[in-house]
């Protein structure tokens, strides 16, 4: 929150810096997820960190940045698609590759592409919020409580979201509890 402040309070360029270099991959993935243009996925995490540079000042009154900007890039999202006078995106349409912007440790070596690709598949198989949600809480680390209010849900229809999920790739899987 130190760079929030800084951004905020004294308009510093190195905490935007800092900001954007934080943020960035971890905005086109999820970004990703609802457009499937690299250049457009680009454009629209760029205008969210204009968006962020634009109203620095009352970032202090935000208390969770976290949900914040992924609100805003969600929301430059819509905006885009309401542009292109597209009235609904099926997610589960769109081809997602979550482990396309991940690094891979030796332990992670041993997992054969086969098991990563029926993983692809069964997560590309998830309703449109579980396969959100389930990005969220399990790629971005993000809390029930912020990823709910990202998906603009309740805390418990996101743990449904979640348990449904879970559910669907264990049994996609063959995975016993």
């Amino acid at each position: 929150m130190c760079l929030v402040s800084s951004l905020a309070h004294s308009d510093s360029q190195i905490a935007f810096k800092s900001l954007y270099i934080s943020y960035f991959g971890r905005l086109m993935r999820f970004v990703s997820i609802y457009v499937e243009s690299t250049v457009v996925a680009e454009e629209i995490v760029s205008d969210t960190f204009l968006g962020i540079w634009e109203n620095r000042k009352s970032l202090p009154e935000v208390s969770n940045f976290d949900a914040y900007i992924f609100s805003i890039a969600r929301n430059k999202c819509i905006s885009y698609y309401r542009s292109k006078q597209i009235s609904t995106l099926n997610i589960d349409e769109i081809a997602t590759d979550l482990f396309f912007h991940t690094e891979t440790t030796p332990e992670d070596d041993f997992i054969s592409k086969e098991t990563i690709r029926h993983l692809n598949e069964a997560i590309d198989s998830l309703p449109e919020k579980c396969k959100v949600a389930f990005k969220l809480v399990r790629e971005d680390k993000m809390k029930y409580k912020d990823a709910a209010k990202v998906l603009d849900i309740s805390v418990k229809t996101l743990e449904a979201h979640m348990a449904t999920a879970v559910r669907k790739l264990r049994e996609a899987l063959n995975l016993e509890k």
